[in-house]
């Protein structure tokens, strides 16, 4: 049996380490690294071709579902699994659209990545049981046009309309600028926005801003 060249991107090492020792009995994959980065993803893919990635969305420096588009771009023959806790809709969605075989919540069985690996190698879209059931049963806020935000989120999306950069709301909120900036595209891509203005309008829109959103109308 041929063994599949395995590469396992999150944004915590013990995920990654984690998931290395769960799949090293696998007789059909050989995990060759973990990155933490988008960056170093695709520096490695562009001397060594992988037969699979286990992919997060939330990185540091790009999302996991831009970073599906790119590893496309490189090596069309990859197989993508996401393996995330987002479970928004629009973001799974969004995940195969950009070229993932299929995607799985971080608290799925290792019976259901197995299934899921499997299913991708022959050319198969798959989900962990969790995922299917929220494909099926989109949930009221994303069915009127609102996603689910994060208490995180919606602190930076307001500091957001209120027009500071994200070196002035890092500063404020203790985080570090790249941080915020992963915020910011993790709203872009909630909102299926293209820019920041965007952002704004259809947070206002949807009645998401309250009063930091007077300025958008002045």
């Amino acid at each position: 049996m041929l063994e599949l060249l395995t590469a396992i991107v999150d944004d915590h090492p013990i995920v990654i380490e984690g998931l290395k020792t769960l799949l090293a009995n696998e007789e059909n994959l050989r995990i060759t690294e973990g990155f933490c980065t988008g960056a170093d993803l695709l520096a490695y893919m562009s001397a060594q071709p992988l037969d699979l990635i286990l992919l997060d969305v939330t990185l540091p420096d790009i999302s996991g579902i831009e970073l599906c588009k790119k590893i496309k771009e490189i090596s069309v023959s990859t197989r993508i699994l996401i393996l995330s806790n987002h479970t928004e809709r629009s973001i799974i969605m969004q995940s195969i659209q950009n070229g993932a075989s299929g995607y799985l919540l971080k608290n799925s069985s290792i019976d259901e990545l197995r299934h899921c690996i499997a299913e991708a190698v022959i050319g198969n879209i798959c989900y962990s049981k969790e995922v299917m059931e929220i494909i099926s049963r989109p949930d009221r806020n994303e069915m009127q046009g609102a996603p689910r935000l994060t208490r995180r989120e919606k602190e930076i999306l307001g500091l957001i309309a209120a027009g500071k950069t994200s070196q002035v709301i890092g500063q404020e909120l203790f985080l570090s600028p790249l941080t915020v900036d992963t915020h910011r595209k993790n709203l872009i891509q909630k909102f299926g926005v293209k820019n920041v203005a965007e952002l704004v309008m259809a947070a206002a829109q949807q009645q998401l801003l309250s009063g930091s959103a007077k300025w958008i109308n002045q």
